[in-house]
């Protein structure tokens, strides 16, 4: 059986395989925690639910194919949100978990309120998780200015993402050799800012370095001891 869109479909296929690797190499890395190899499975189911939604889902068309991409982007959405707890964890310590959720519910708070002006969809949704990268890239901030070994590494890989995203947009509309296409294209650019992102999280955390705590409350970040129970792990 012949595929719809063979170097989408193909390349799809080759980003989840990499990305389920990385997962189980993190899973056995002890001092990672289990949030990072959980972003990077929901991440590879994603991309190999995309290669049979490029492959053949495709082909049906209409709600069959609305149906998939959903489940797809909903997939996604459970990557980005481990990757939020992973580095909630990384930057600020245990004892985080209502900093999590606050930090999370920015992206699904955003989604409600276009949703309810009139602009539900997939896309809408996807936008809005660039609330939570936002909230990501800033915890990382914060550790790059304590020297933390791990957060220019974590910033790189991200940008090396974002780079995949542009690639994809200036990609949109041409056309390329070997039937592929902006989609294709950015399934193989995403590949360097996951291997970058699996070594950053690699890296052991500088002993000694207590991560300055935050909380939120009333709208505003403030400093706290770390410790406190409930903790995303």
């Amino acid at each position: 059986m012949s595929l719809a869109e063979p170097a989408a479909a193909l390349t799809d296929l080759a980003l989840g395989s990499i990305a389920l690797g990385l997962a189980l190499g993190l899973y056995r890395s002890p001092w990672v925690s289990r949030h990072w190899a959980r972003s990077f499975a929901w991440a590879g189911s994603a991309a190999v639910a995309g290669f049979v939604h490029h492959g053949w889902v495709k082909d049906a068309g209409g709600r069959l194919e609305t149906t998939s991409w959903a489940l797809i982007s909903l997939m996604v959405v459970v990557a980005v949100s481990y990757i939020l707890a992973g580095t909630v964890v990384d930057v600020l310590g245990p004892g985080h978990a209502r900093t999590f959720w606050v930090l999370r519910s920015a992206g699904l708070v955003a989604y409600a309120v276009l949703a309810a002006l009139g602009h539900p969809g997939i896309l809408t949704m996807l936008a809005c998780e660039g609330i939570t990268m936002a909230c990501v890239i800033w915890l990382w901030v914060l550790a790059a200015r304590r020297d933390d070994p791990r957060a220019r590494p974590v910033l790189w890989a991200i940008a090396a993402s974002i780079g995949a995203a542009i690639v994809r947009a200036a990609a949109a509309g041409r056309s390329l050799p070997l039937t592929f296409d902006a989609d294709a294209l950015y399934h193989v650019a995403q590949v360097p800012g996951l291997l970058m992102l699996f070594r950053a999280v690699r890296i052991p955390a500088r002993r000694g370095a207590a991560p300055p705590p935050v909380a939120v409350g009333d709208g505003a970040v403030v400093l706290r001891r770390a410790g406190a129970p409930g903790s995303p792990r």
